[in-house]
């Protein structure tokens, strides 16, 4: 048997589209080029229509709505940190109340869905035991609920039975960023409560990620992972359906890394399900960007959401929700792209 082939569109937005294009995921955006990925290989373009049935299926089927949420335009995903510790914010939400009135705040400012996460996991950052991390956020959940808040929340956490204290208080979709690695037991708890779940590629643990993280191709590496990931979530009976995945920039990754990802967002379309892409604030972009401090990091975390929008990202997990969502805007109205509301 020859070598794996893997398959990347060369993602378009032309308002003139050729004859043989096809839609990606389902939506606005389109490719005719399809570029044939080998490992040790240069890669080479076909055409779309010469990519295998399967394949191409998977690149062009629309992607099923997660927490009621469909893909007719970007969706963005507010972070919400109860955390001490946050590399982007310092501990300034790690109050439950003023989690809430910042959460609140953000879906005002057009945040999709809002993410509670009461664990850091920046480099570097040490695990709590899952008693304090429900602590944090089970009663920030309960307070944006009770604040009237009903759009979908997502709740940040690697462990299981905070993933179901979180379900059980209000929150709609689990986050894990080891992908069920970190706790064995999270993929019953997601199967049993049928909520979505988003998988995130990690190597190692916060405390360990950064130490020379070493990869023998990182695009296609994290993506046979994350492929890898997904096969456990179906054999636990989580249909591919309530998947999201998330390259997981960052998280065991060098600059270099971050960088190959980024360029090559499209080849991950082909695991079938919506792409998040979480790249807000991130060390990365203050080193290219010349800027230290996280919180002055929008302006360079915009770029990257929009560099990943135009290879077909599906939603955006950010910090800076009002800027964001204004770039969207504009990104869309240039490229001609129908905003949809909804």
């Amino acid at each position: 048997m020859g070598e794996r082939q893997y398959y990347r569109p060369i993602v378009q937005s032309d308002a003139l589209r050729p004859e043989g294009a096809v839609s990606l995921a389902g939506g606005p955006l389109w490719f005719d080029r399809v570029e044939i990925m080998r490992r040790g290989d240069v890669g080479r373009l076909i055409s779309a229509r010469d990519v295998p049935a399967d394949a191409l299926r998977r690149l062009t089927v629309p992607r099923a709505p997660i927490c009621g949420l469909d893909w007719t335009r970007p969706r963005l995903l507010g972070v919400v940190n109860v955390t001490p510790d946050s590399f982007s914010d310092g501990g300034r939400f790690f109050q439950a109340s003023s989690a809430v009135e910042h959460g609140v705040a953000l879906a005002a400012a057009g945040a999709d869905i809002l993410d509670v996460g009461g664990e850091s996991t920046r480099p570097g950052a040490r695990e709590i035991a899952p008693e304090a991390e429900i602590a944090r956020v089970v009663p920030v959940i309960e307070g944006l609920r009770a604040a009237g808040l009903r759009l979908p929340i997502s709740v940040d956490t690697r462990k299981a039975e905070v993933a179901r204290a979180a379900l059980d208080a209000g929150a709609d979709l689990v986050n894990d960023v080891s992908a069920f690695a970190f706790d064995p037991a999270m993929a019953g708890v997601v199967a049993q409560s049928g909520a979505p779940i988003c998988l995130m590629h990690a190597r190692g643990t916060p405390e360990t990620m950064q130490e020379d993280p070493c990869y023998d191709d990182v695009v296609l590496d994290v993506f046979d992972e994350l492929e890898s990931r997904i096969g456990l979530a179906e054999a636990a009976g989580i249909a591919r359906e309530r998947i999201v995945v998330d390259p997981g920039i960052g998280f065991g990754k060098t600059q270099a890394h971050n960088l190959a990802l980024i360029r090559a967002l499209g080849l991950f379309h082909g695991l079938g399900c919506p792409i998040l892409l979480g790249v807000s604030r991130k060390r990365f972009i203050g080193t290219i960007g010349d800027e230290p401090e996280s919180t002055r990091r929008a302006p360079g975390s915009v770029a990257v959401g929009l560099a990943g929008l135009a290879q077909g990202v599906q939603m955006l997990r950010v910090h800076d929700i009002r800027e964001t969502r204004q770039a969207v805007l504009l990104w869309q109205a240039a490229v001609g792209i129908t905003h949809i509301e909804g």
